[in-house]
């Protein structure tokens, strides 16, 4: 019996082994005219100059990779479940060629509307601040070349995958689909874990076994989304660990989020000076001049200099608080708007200017906590063939059990103060420093 995917040029590519490009690690993406059609886009393109971990490479001086690798990266996870699930005749008869073909057009679009530091600004959930969906929507708009293509050279409506990326539907087969772009074992974390891990030279995100977990993949129990057989447990196990250890070492690292919190005070103060709606569609370094040009001659100018110039300065972690280990702090500040966060900063920074006895500006003190959102939690199907049945992965794992029944968020992501460099040593001689901070917490509450 014929793979039913398997006429799709991209398909049949990847399994002959011809029109290839390499991307890292030794990874071959199936070139075809239509994909390349695609990609030399303008607006494809600019995902070249979208770093895709932004702040990371301060700390990891490799993670300089881009978006436009990562996509090529989740579109080439796209060919490689298709083949899977075709395997499966229950995926195969909800799944139809047009629809896996809109699937991979959109596994290799998913990230069409990000800008420079997007999740960043994302998560400050500032007002006027669009989500970078509508973006896509608008690059897929009969005002851009990318829509005709789709038509000409795919077959493809642009809001066909438009459903994909920014839910419109609620059917069992776009739940389906949809599932393998964004969910829990889903091609996007399948490909940022590795590709991340890889450029900033850490094991964390490569320690699950890929190919194993790729030939579990098998339709849930309603049909509608993915679930994995039981081959794949300890597979799957290790990319829910590699996920938490990638943000404890890597996303979350102190001083990614120093200078993370550094460029999200200062686009909080300078926000609403920009054409949002031309400030997103920049190249990374064009944002960067733009901002650096708008914090000129402000208190921001020190904050985003600190970053952006050939000289680092950082701001300095003087305090950490961890649900488990300062819960009461932590459960007042973690997951509080920006707004709350800046004001409690300001307040912090003027009893320390009274208690040094010398002016501290109201941006030298930065207090970062988790965003207002949370992250999903690994919610997967094992089907044990052997019991003939569909059990959650926390249920039959010891260790997804325990990140399950906490929140993945309480474990990794932490409430921290950061300090300008010259204010660090003060600050962290005080033994009543954590009093402080709660007081100016609480002068607002």
């Amino acid at each position: 019996m014929n793979h039913p995917y398997v006429a799709i040029p991209e398909i049949s590519n990847l399994q002959s082994g011809s029109g290839l490009v390499r991307i890292p690690y030794q990874q071959d993406v199936p070139f075809t005219d239509r994909v390349r059609a695609l990609v030399d886009t303008t607006e494809f393109r600019r995902l070249s100059h979208i770093t895709q971990l932004g702040f990371t490479a301060l700390v990891y001086p490799g993670a300089t990779h881009t978006r436009f690798e990562h996509a090529l990266g989740v579109y080439q996870n796209s060919l490689q479940y298709l083949w899977q699930l075709g395997k499966d005749a229950r995926f195969s008869a909800t799944i139809d060629v047009h629809t896996a073909e809109v699937l991979i057009v959109a596994a290799l679009l998913h990230d069409l509307g990000h800008w420079p530091f997007c999740h960043l600004i994302e998560d400050m959930s500032l007002e006027g601040i669009p989500r970078h969906e509508m973006f896509a929507r608008e690059f897929l708009s009969d005002q851009h070349e990318l829509a005709g293509i789709l038509r000409t050279e795919w077959g493809i409506e642009p809001e066909e995958v438009l459903d994909i990326l920014v839910p419109r539907s609620d059917t069992t087969e776009m739940r389906l689909v949809r599932s393998i772009l964004s969910g829990p074992i889903d091609i996007d974390k399948m490909d940022y874990l590795d590709r991340d891990s890889l450029h900033a030279g850490v094991p964390y995100g490569r320690n699950f076994d890929k190919n194993r977990l790729v030939h579990s993949l098998m339709v849930n129990e309603a049909g509608d989304g993915l679930a994995i057989g039981s081959k794949g447990k300890t597979a799957a196990e290790l990319m829910v660990f590699a996920r938490y250890v990638m943000f404890s070492e890597v996303y979350w690292h102190h001083a990614v989020r120093s200078a993370s919190t550094m460029f999200a005070r200062a686009f909080y103060h300078l926000y609403q000076k920009l054409d949002l709606s031309e400030y997103f569609k920049l190249t990374e370094a064009d944002s960067i001049s733009v901002l650096r040009e708008q914090a000129k001659g402000t208190l921001c100018e020190r904050l985003v200099e600190g970053i952006f110039s050939t000289k680092r300065i950082l701001y300095k972690r003087i305090a950490e608080y961890s649900y488990y280990e300062s819960s009461d702090v932590f459960e007042l500040i973690a997951h509080q708007p920006v707004s709350s966060l800046v004001i409690w900063s300001e307040n912090l920074s003027k009893r320390l200017s009274q208690r040094l006895n010398q002016p501290v500006s109201s941006t030298d003190i930065l207090i970062d906590a988790p965003p207002t959102h949370r992250e999903v939690e690994f919610n997967v199907e094992i089907y044990s063939s052997r019991e003939a049945k569909y059990q959650p992965l926390h249920i039959v794992s010891p260790v997804v059990d325990t990140l399950a029944q906490k929140q993945f968020d309480d474990f990794v992501k932490r409430v921290r103060v950061f300090v300008h460099p010259q204010i660090a040593e003060y600050c962290a001689d005080m033994s009543d420093f954590e009093d402080l901070l709660l007081k100016s917490v609480q002068e607002t509450n």
